[in-house]
């Protein structure tokens, strides 16, 4: 691979090795007009290695893809069959970089960066600019430099929020206060593309098309983007330029998939939107969460610059917040019951936490955790500490405010919780609000379920933390439309015998064959001063729910 990246240079590039639990991932930077190149001596590199010294397994490989470029291309005609031997694949590559170069692209962004402009590229369009100071110029004609209305063309705040846990409410958090601050803002997460309350788009927008559609949003005067961990690793942050990237917290999920298999891994993989903020900008971090505290001391080597930090905490007297304040870092917290933002060297009262609706009294710890990044955030985007006040002293007390996030419900007596919960920890931290919502001798139940992409272990990690709150009722369900390659009822299963080994009764223990009868269930078995936790992941069922409940 080094060969062939000096024969076309790309010397000032970097290519990397990264072994994992069950391989290698081989990753290389090219020219941004190069990139579909990048991806054939990526290919060329790993064959033509495993393939050396046995023409057999040459021919093999060269089949094979020929045969994956012959499926794909537009003109079979125009495909320049692959070769493993050296120079011809060398000579190969000489060629493709003609076919895919676009010397005007690499003029342009580099004029956009010396006027410190965002860029957005995929495979059609070139964006100069975000938001409502945002233009887009086709990739077939794009114009020269010196043509464009350099004038007319600027960056909105943007912030960036990823993290295992509490992605969602963040990125709302931030996009309430955005509003409340006077900006019009677009906004993606898993639940879709919205423009302030206008769905644009709905289904799963955490990654790089989400963060797309909503820099293109030419109304919007500022941009908060939810960006998971799957979009990262399969195709990157498309985001050139943020001024807050937002960390919530590290912990156990999706282990085996595109070679992460532990928690430093995860925490890199997050940690990837540092990598775009703008010299003045702010990363955000949970300084309770010991992946990304162990981690920061090594990201100015990581990144090649320093960083700013923000460190937030449920505890305000930490020894690390204090430090951090002491040498003029900005921190979020709790003390004596009232969450403090620290910035600029002076503190700011946003509020009693209990009062804060999102927390629920002050039992949802994790949303207290949500409310102190977002602090963190808004004020990187440049907005004041009362306006984050007020924000904060009213989300959450309409269920629409955080739709399918804790959203708080009573029906003839009985609590109902609606959550997308779906790990160990965000379980825990939905069923201990629970808790403090049931009634002294009222009952807790939920229902369960997992998709079939996680390893049998988290299944049974989730099964477990349930378990740690002994509910009366476990619903047991199959997440229709989440099998992801199991079969019907393996994950059920999983999570019943999890259960009964953990102690709870079989009795406690119904199994229902989808999301719609499993919340059916649970609805009929509660009585006034009971507590219902419905993890709840189709947006169908959960509409429903929702429509049911505020009936």
């Amino acid at each position: 691979m080094q060969r062939a990246r000096r024969h076309l240079g790309w010397t000032e590039q970097a290519c990397v090795a990264r072994p994992h639990a069950t391989g290698t991932s081989l990753a290389i930077a090219a020219p941004a007009d190069l990139l579909f190149l990048a991806t054939e001596v990526n290919e060329w590199a790993l064959c033509a290695t495993f393939a050396a010294g046995q023409p057999a397994l040459v021919r093999e490989f060269e089949a094979g893809l020929l045969a994956e470029l012959l499926e794909d291309a537009a003109d079979p005609a125009a495909v320049i069959p692959p070769v493993l031997e050296e120079s011809a694949a060398l000579a190969r590559f000489e060629k493709l970089a003609a076919r895919e170069g676009r010397p005007g692209l690499a003029a342009l962004l580099r004029a956009a960066g010396e006027r410190g402009l965002p860029h957005l590229l995929d495979d059609h369009l070139l964006t100069l600019g975000a938001g409502d100071g945002g233009r887009d110029f086709a990739l077939d004609a794009l114009p020269a430099a010196a043509q464009l209305p350099w004038s007319q063309l600027h960056d909105v705040p943007t912030a960036l929020v990823t993290g295992s846990n509490g992605k969602t409410t963040t990125v709302r958090l931030l996009a309430a206060c955005a509003r409340a601050h006077g900006w019009p803002n677009a906004f993606c997460c898993t639940d879709g593309v919205f423009f302030e309350s206008e769905p644009l788009a709905s289904g799963d927008y955490s990654g790089p098309e989400g963060a797309r559609r909503v820099l293109r949003e030419r109304r919007a005067h500022a941009a908060i983007i939810e960006t998971a961990r799957g979009g990262i690793l399969r195709r990157g942050l498309a985001v050139s330029r943020a001024k807050a990237a937002i960390v919530t917290n590290i912990s156990a999920d999706h282990f085996g998939e595109y070679g992460i298999d532990d928690l430093a891994g995860l925490a890199d993989v997050k940690l990837t939107i540092a990598g775009v903020l703008v010299a003045d900008g702010l990363l955000v971090l949970n300084a309770d969460d010991a992946q990304l505290v162990g981690r920061s001391a090594g990201l100015a080597r990581r990144f090649g610059r320093p960083l700013q930090i923000g460190w937030f905490s449920l505890e305000d007297g930490q020894t690390l917040l204090a430090a951090h304040r002491r040498a003029g870092g900005s921190t979020c917290a709790v003390r004596s019951g009232r969450l403090i933002l620290h910035r600029g060297g002076a503190d700011h009262d946003l509020g009693a936490v209990a009062a804060m609706p999102l927390t629920v009294d002050g039992s949802a710890g994790y949303n207290v955790a949500n409310l102190a990044a977002a602090a963190l955030g808004a004020c990187a985007l440049g907005i004041g500490a009362a306006t984050i006040a007020a924000v904060f002293a009213r989300f959450g007390s309409s269920p629409a405010d955080n739709s399918g996030r804790l959203m708080r419900f009573e029906r003839n007596g009985v609590h109902i919780l609606v959550d997308y919960a779906h790990n160990p920890e965000g379980m825990r931290g939905l069923l201990r609000v629970a808790a403090h919502l049931r009634d002294p001798h009222g009952r807790l139940g939920t229902i369960l379920g997992h998709a079939g992409n996680r390893l049998d272990s988290e299944i049974e990690a989730l099964a477990l933390a349930t378990a740690e709150f002994r509910p009366e009722l476990v619903v047991v369900k199959e997440s229709d439309g989440y099998l992801r390659g199991r079969q019907p009822g393996e994950v059920p299963k999983i999570i019943h015998a999890t259960l009964r080994r953990a102690g709870l009764p079989e009795e406690a223990l119904p199994v229902r064959m989808s999301e719609r009868e499993a919340v059916e269930y649970a609805l009929e078995w509660g009585r006034p001063g009971d507590v219902l936790a419905l993890t709840v992941h189709s947006p169908a069922v959960r509409a429903e729910l929702v429509q049911r409940l505020s009936a």
